[in-house]
């Protein structure tokens, strides 16, 4: 089914709010298991669903920007999505008290993302 730029810009809005919602939602959980320990990866991983997704779909669409295509689009949600998992895990082992050198990973990762969504979005004729 073919969805138009404005709809799927819109879409991608309030899919990445409810996001970012559940997400709100599942830090404050979490961290009223934790005995008061409370990390600031846990507490700001909803920003990451807000600001990236929801906002930068905001974003293009008060700014009537052209659609992504579908690279594009795949790429940026995968960073937002890898970006925001690898706050979470970062944020549950800073409340358990453990660190772990593979989660350098993930913002990597997500960088290498955005990147290559940039560059998707530029190429897109």
């Amino acid at each position: 089914m073919f969805i138009s730029g404005k709809n799927r810009m819109l879409r991608a809005a309030v899919l990445w709010a409810a996001v970012s919602v559940l997400t709100a939602l599942f830090a404050v959980g979490y961290e009223c298991l934790s005995h008061g320990v409370v990390s600031p990866f846990m507490v700001g991983a909803f920003l990451i669903p807000l600001v990236l997704g929801s906002g930068v779909s905001a974003l293009l669409l008060a700014l009537h920007a052209r659609a992504a295509g579908d690279w594009c689009a795949a790429f940026w949600e995968l960073a937002v999505g890898v970006l925001t998992v690898g706050s979470l895990l970062q944020g549950a082992l800073a409340i358990y008290g453990t660190a772990n050198p593979l989660m350098a990973a993930y913002p990597l990762a997500g960088a290498a993302l955005l990147v290559l969504a940039v560059i998707s979005y530029g190429m897109k004729k």
